[in-house]
């Protein structure tokens, strides 16, 4: 959380976070450089870069894809959600390498501006299977272009969390562009099968692992609930809740997330002001509830993040009898300070 805008927002965590990606970017480039300069002489040193930057690219790709169904599987991968944005970035910046040497390499020699070249050297477009796979790759880049642009709290303040949300998940478009540039480019090419067992182990792994949290989360949801009385319904004993943390539901569609605390119990909305990230997956630390994306923090008995944040999210009535734990669904206002319910009963 902060106060004003800055154009790169570091702490010590942030840093280990970047110095990591830049360290193992480099290792992985001198590594594949290394090697092709070995086995393949006769290439030049402009495709050679070529080639790295677009595996490198699309490996971290991968890698930002999957870093989401990670997290909602478990926790411990928490840490690798908490910079994406720089990773997001980064990976930009290696596919824009890759985009200007190819465009230098193979469309700035001839007579025709090398952007029309791109666009009309490959003429066959009605085609699937002779479609000018270069073209995928120019409107890919183009949209890393816009969400690398948009990556900065800035301009998730100012276009609304909904509206910045959806144009980042314009990153599956990306993904899906950026298979059909491989299909229908270098793997017409190439005859070895290794490179399309590669791709498919790739595809798998996003695929896969984007069902498993899909089924989860579905599973979590779908909990049948216990009785409902004057409003309230019966949702879980309170030993289910362990200390500090929370247990969330899904009830008449609203996402409730159910902190236990201090001998008490309270419900707030389960999505984060900031990016929307699942704060009933977070902890309380120092009295707050703490998003598990970013840090964004809430008090847990009116929703409002503390001063001097103005951050605001609805809150839930909340009672308990015996050690059953009852919640009325019905939202208060974003920021309605609800009395805690506590866990003797009274």
């Amino acid at each position: 959380m902060a106060l004003n805008y800055l154009p790169v927002s570091w702490n010590g965590q942030k840093k280990l976070y970047d110095w990591t990606i830049a360290g193992l970017a480099t290792v992985y480039l001198v590594i594949f450089c290394g090697l092709q300069a070995v086995l393949f002489p006769d290439v030049t040193a402009e495709t050679i870069i070529i080639r790295a930057t677009s595996t490198l690219a699309f490996l971290m790709l991968h890698v930002i894809l999957i870093i989401g169904p990670l997290c909602r599987l478990s926790t411990r991968f928490l840490p690798l959600l908490y910079n994406r944005r720089h990773l997001g970035v980064s990976m930009f910046l290696v596919a824009s390498v890759h985009g200007i040497f190819s465009v230098i390499q193979f469309h700035s020699r001839g007579n025709v501006d090398p952007l029309v070249s791109l666009f009309t050297s490959e003429p066959g477009y009605e085609h699937l299977s002779q479609f000018p796979f270069q073209t995928l790759g120019f409107f890919a880049l183009l949209i890393l272009f816009l969400m690398a642009a948009t990556s900065h709290d800035f301009w998730l303040k100012n276009l609304s969390p909904r509206v910045w949300k959806t144009l980042h998940m314009g990153v599956y478009v990306v993904y899906g562009l950026l298979v059909m540039h491989v299909l229908l480019g270098v793997l017409q090419q190439e005859t070895a099968t290794v490179y399309t067992v590669v791709l498919g182990i790739g595809m798998a792994l996003v695929i896969g692992l984007h069902l498993a949290a899909a089924i989860v989360s579905q599973r979590t949801d779908s909990r049948p609930l216990g009785q409902a009385m004057d409003g309230f319904v019966e949702v879980c004993d309170v030993h289910e809740i362990a200390e500090n943390r929370a247990k969330t539901l899904m009830i008449n569609g609203q996402n409730i997330a159910l902190f236990r605390y201090d001998g008490k119990v309270s419900a707030i909305n389960n999505q984060c002001r900031h990016q929307n990230g699942p704060l009933g997956e977070g902890k309380i630390i120092d009295g707050c509830i703490t998003c598990p994306w970013h840090g964004y923090q809430y008090l847990p008995h009116n929703g409002q993040s503390p001063p001097p944040f103005t951050e605001k999210v609805e809150t839930y009535a909340v009672k308990c009898i015996s050690t059953r734990v009852w919640v009325d669904p019905t939202p208060a206002p974003p920021g309605t300070p609800q009395t805690p319910a506590l866990l003797n009963g009274q």
